[in-house]
Order: structure tokens, then sequence, then C-alpha cells
């Protein structure tokens, strides 16, 4: 089965040819991050401009890597939801065009299953039941995988996602867009224990997140010091922040995994990129006896290879779509 999937829900246009959902044939991603620096996030309008203009040369290069033509893949596959609605359309309406075309089916895939399906890409033996956290830009999520295409939503962000925090902390530092890889590198030089910012449990079992807090407090913090003339060490401040945010999702991640009794818990989306994010829940995971996962850099990143994986599983579920599907910019994970 192989599944040409495109993936336009940000700022990056990318297209993947992916056999039998663990098999990335080909993976081809355009980013706009150098476009929107400038801007110190990402602008929609201009987002959705520059997905016109890359996306047809992305999707075939996609199919040249892969040495295949469209005539050759059973399927194409999109991301539909949730995600800017101009860039998501863009997507969608190519998709649509090359089924319609090529007289194949359409497969639409939710962003967030694609980043939990990333991880069956390195880790083929990795199966279901696992808990999953998700974290980028736009989603915090902690997820129960019950099976390949069935999921329950066990937690989530009440206001800020992790990588938003992440990215308007950033800018208050001025150590620029995107704010995660910043943040990392620039506390490398600070003490993570030099300020104590609130950690924040919420909801009935205290697994949502909330990241508002901490970012005020960070923000309030910095303010308090020019008001009075005292000057701070920043990467101390970004340190201690960054820990303040991984303390809070890799102990939620562990909980409901203790909770739920499932062996095997992963990471997904832009912030599983996080290096003391990564370490610090692989460290918990061996101190609970946990199997642990997560995808290599490349496929933390919106990528199509992840949304060709998560297809495959939707395929086999008997999901597909006609003409009539359209882009959904807060579609719920089911």
């Amino acid at each position: 089965m192989k599944i040409l999937a495109i993936e336009s829900s940000c700022d990056e246009t990318a297209a993947a040819v992916v056999e039998d959902g663990k098999t990335v044939l080909s993976n081809v991603i355009n980013t706009q991050i150098e476009l929107h620096k400038e801007f110190g996030g990402v602008v929609p309008e201009v987002a959705s401009r520059k997905h016109i203009e890359n996306i047809s040369g992305v999707v075939d290069k996609a199919l040249d890597d892969a040495k295949m033509t469209l005539e050759d893949v059973d399927a194409v596959a999109v991301t539909y939801g949730p995600g800017l609605v101009g860039a998501l359309l863009v997507g969608v309406s190519t998709a649509k065009a090359l089924s319609f075309a090529a007289k194949k089916p359409l497969i639409p895939v939710h962003h967030i299953k694609g980043h939990i399906c990333a991880n069956y890409i390195e880790h083929p033996d990795f199966k279901p039941p696992f808990i999953c956290l998700v974290a980028s830009g736009g989603h915090s999520h902690i997820v129960y995988v019950k099976d390949f295409a069935e999921y329950k939503v066990l937690a989530k962000t009440n206001d800020d996602a992790a990588g938003e925090a992440f990215d308007k902390v950033s800018r208050v530092l001025g150590l620029g867009y995107p704010g995660g890889p910043a943040i990392q590198e620039y506390a490398k030089k600070g003490n993570p224990e030099a300020i104590s910012f609130p950690r924040v449990n919420m909801g009935e079992d205290g697994f949502d997140f909330s990241f508002s807090g901490v970012k005020t407090a960070v923000i309030n913090y910095i303010h308090n010091a020019e008001q009075k003339n005292i000057e701070i060490n920043k990467a101390d401040v970004a340190a201690s922040f960054q820990k303040a945010v991984t303390d809070v999702l890799s102990n939620h991640l562990i909980e409901c995994a203790k909770k739920y009794n499932v062996e095997r818990i992963a990471l997904a989306g832009g912030v599983a990129a996080n290096k003391p994010l990564r370490d610090c829940c692989e460290e918990l995971a061996k101190k609970h006896k946990l199997e642990f996962v997560c995808p290599s850099l490349k496929l933390c990143t919106d990528n199509a290879a992840m949304i060709g994986c998560a297809a495959y599983f939707e395929w086999q579920n008997g999901k597909t779509a006609d003409m009539t599907l359209n882009a959904i910019a807060n579609l719920p994970l089911e």
C-alpha cells in the first residue's frame, strides 16, 4: 500500500510517499522558518501564499525521490486539521485534485494522529497500547493510544501550548524565533534551579496543562528587574523556564501511564525535539520501568511521512473522504 501524503497545516510544505505505513520511500519538507523569523512567529496569510507557491514542486519531488509517478501510488492522504485554515486548504485542495485526476482514494488525516504515528516509522516494533505526549507550537495533549486507529485524549492545555510558551518567552528574552531551539541552546549556559517558576496542574485528575502562568511569571520577573534596574541572568531565566515546562510535561506523562496501567510511553510533536524533555522522559521511564520511544528530530517537526503512516491505519479502519472534504482549523481528536 503506497500512499502519497501531503502536510501543510502550518509553515512547512511537505509531501512523502510511504509504503505500508512504516517504510518511507521519500520525505520532502520545504520550511518557511527563515521567512517568518522577522515577524517573530508564523504569519498565516504569508504561510498560505508560500504553500501555494511550493506545493506542486514539493509533491513532484516526493514522487521523483520515490521513483514513482502518481499512477503508481494507491491512495492520496492529506492533513485536514487542525491548523491554520488557509494553509490547510492548500494541502486539501491539492490532495483532492490529485485524487480526482488519478482516480485514487482520498484519506483524511488528523494532524495530531500523524505526530503520534511518527513513532512507528523508526520503531516498527512499537505498538499500542501506549500513552503519548504530543507537544508542539499549537498543541499540548496526552493521548491514550488504545489501538492503531483508536485514541482517547487524557489531558490537554487550557491556554497556551508548550511550544507557544517557548516562542513568547524567547521573544521577551530577545532570543529570536523559533523559541524552542533558541531557549534550549541559551539555557545550556544557565542554572535550571536558579529561579522557581510555577508548575501548574489542572483538570479533574490534575493532568491538564496551563502554560500561560509560567509565561507570565517569566515576563513579570524580567519587568520587575528592569523597573528596579537590576541586571538579570538571561541564561538562568531560560534554563529555569525550560525546566519548569519540561518538569510538568514529563511528570504528567508518567502519572498518566501509572494511572492507566500502561507500560509504554512516547513523545511526539515539535517540542519533543527538546533534548532536556527527551532526557527527562527517558530517565523517568527507566525509573518506573516503562518502555519509552520518541521520533528523531526530523520526524518531530511537521512532515508528510508521519501523515502517510497515520493514513495507512486510517485506511485499514475504512476511513476515506470524497470531494466534499474541507479543512477544519480546530478539528478535535476523536
